[in-house]
């Protein structure tokens, strides 16, 4: 894939993230389309090769944080949250045993 296709693959994949971790929470959803668009538009001119693979792969970290970690919280009350996880990202919980397991 070119260059060109790899950074607007990326590019693209933010902003669809961006959408479903924010999603109902409109100014987040303007503060990161800003911060996406404004990175991207500073390094619009870069020729190096070498620094546009590292681009590339910084906003591909960027895109698994976002879609792996966040998670949206609502104030609904003095001292009460409302957690709104998205589909799949919390998954099953494993219990914590204090005894280590026995060897058979």
């Amino acid at each position: 894939m070119g260059t060109r296709l790899k950074v607007l693959s990326v590019f693209k994949k933010l902003h669809r993230t961006r959408m479903d971790v924010f999603r109902e929470d409109g100014r987040a959803l303007a503060a990161a389309r800003l911060k996406i668009n404004e990175e991207f538009k500073k390094n619009k001119h870069e020729t190096s090769e070498e620094n546009i693979e590292k681009m590339i792969k910084m906003g591909s970290d960027v895109e698994a944080v976002l879609r792996e970690t966040v998670l949206q919280v609502e104030h609904v009350a003095e001292n009460k949250l409302l957690l709104r996880p998205r589909e799949g990202l919390l998954l099953e919980n494993v219990p914590y045993c204090d005894e280590p397991r026995k060897k058979l």
